[in-house]
């Protein structure tokens, strides 16, 4: 679990290696994957072995397991453990003392269990205040929001259906979300038309146009609205049959519990919701771009895979919570690869948030 080794660079400032290894140090910067350097392809090596700790972590018996390491090693143990390969280092950020956790899940029948990325780099400071990632200056920006929980969901069939007002902890959901955002200055605030969702993106609005008042800007600022039947999945959730006692309960990975078809009609619609937000990450000029889309977890959930250019299987790979934020970064502006600055992130909902690590009772299996 050493941190990734870079062989003949070891030891050199920036400006050192640039000048001595010209060529290879813009591979490690533009093409880390198929960096190679003294024979060795660091990156892939340090896959190779993020992926056999593996077995020596998980031979544990212990409910919780903590492991503390290094950014690279990191990337790599939260990659392979949820099987990306080396393409993705560099795209699921690893702070200093930032916390991922990651679920498995046994299986019933055996065998390896469900494995899903149930938050990722939960920092101490906001999420939202930088603007590099992985040392590149970043002025486009998509932030994800699940939003608060509605008065209807307790009688639903799925979780967070967004169909009623949002009760008194959505409301409360939805004013810490907006403080937080503060920190940014954004440009669109995107919702579908549910009402959870347009209530939530209200008060995000309302907050971030009264941030002269509050202290956070000198002066007022202007959002632009719009509601977008395309984020709306809730239709498409509400088609499946599965028992509704076994999926309140918003566990880990429960997308996977859907019927094909309806992860399919899932999938789609959130393709045409990311191109949504796509276009309007690439609107105006090269000036700073902050775009935040409300709506509901599954439906981010999914968004978050087609910008990883994954496919429908991997929806039960990540989860999030109601008044969550998902932050993805876009260095090389929205025709480029996004990088993912955290997932599911609640520490700003304070007493509110959701735990990173489930409590157990007594004996309880976890």
């Amino acid at each position: 679990m050493r941190e990734i080794d870079l062989y003949s660079f070891q030891g050199l400032l920036k400006h050192e290696g640039k000048a001595k290894y010209g060529e290879a140090f813009r591979q490690w910067q533009i093409d880390a994957p198929n960096f190679i350097i003294d024979g060795h392809y660091p990156v892939r090596e340090l896959w190779a072995r993020a992926k056999s700790c593996w077995d020596k972590i998980l031979v544990h018996e212990s409910k919780s397991v903590l492991v503390v390491a290094h950014n690279a090693v990191n990337q790599a143990l939260v990659a392979t453990a949820i099987g990306l390969g080396t393409e993705y280092f560099r795209i699921l950020l690893q702070s200093n003392c930032g916390v991922s956790v990651l679920d498995f899940t046994p299986q019933p029948e055996g065998g390896t269990p469900n494995i899903c990325l149930n938050r990722l780099n939960q920092t101490p400071g906001s999420p939202v205040a930088g603007g590099s990632s992985a040392g590149r200056k970043t002025s486009k920006r998509i932030v994800l929001v699940c939003h608060g929980v509605s008065e209807s969901d307790l009688e639903s069939s799925m979780p967070y259906t967004g169909n009623g007002p949002l009760n008194m902890l959505g409301n409360i959901q939805a004013q810490k979300i907006a403080e937080l955002l503060l920190d940014l200055k954004v440009n669109t605030v995107i919702s579908g038309t549910k009402m959870a969702s347009v209530e939530t993106a209200d008060t995000i609005t309302k907050v971030q146009e009264a941030a002269d008042c509050l202290g956070a800007d000198c002066i007022p600022r202007y959002v632009e609205t719009k509601q977008i039947p395309d984020l709306d999945v809730e239709s498409i959730l509400t088609q499946s049959k599965k028992d509704a006692s076994g999926l309140q309960n918003v566990s880990s990975g429960w997308l996977n519990r859907l019927e094909d078809d309806v992860t399919t009609s899932l999938w789609d619609q959130s393709g045409k919701s990311w191109k949504h937000l796509l276009y309007e990450l690439s609107k105006g000029s090269d000036q700073d771009n902050v775009v935040i889309a409300v709506g509901h977890p599954a439906l981010h959930i999914a968004m978050m895979g087609h910008c990883l250019n994954l496919t429908k299987e991997w929806l039960g790979s990540f989860h999030l919570n109601a008044g969550s934020i998902s932050v993805i970064d876009f260095p090389d502006g929205p025709s480029g690869t996004g990088v993912i600055r955290c997932i599911n992130y609640t520490a700003h909902l304070g007493r509110w948030s959701i735990p990173i690590t489930r409590s157990t009772q007594a004996d309880e299996e976890y």
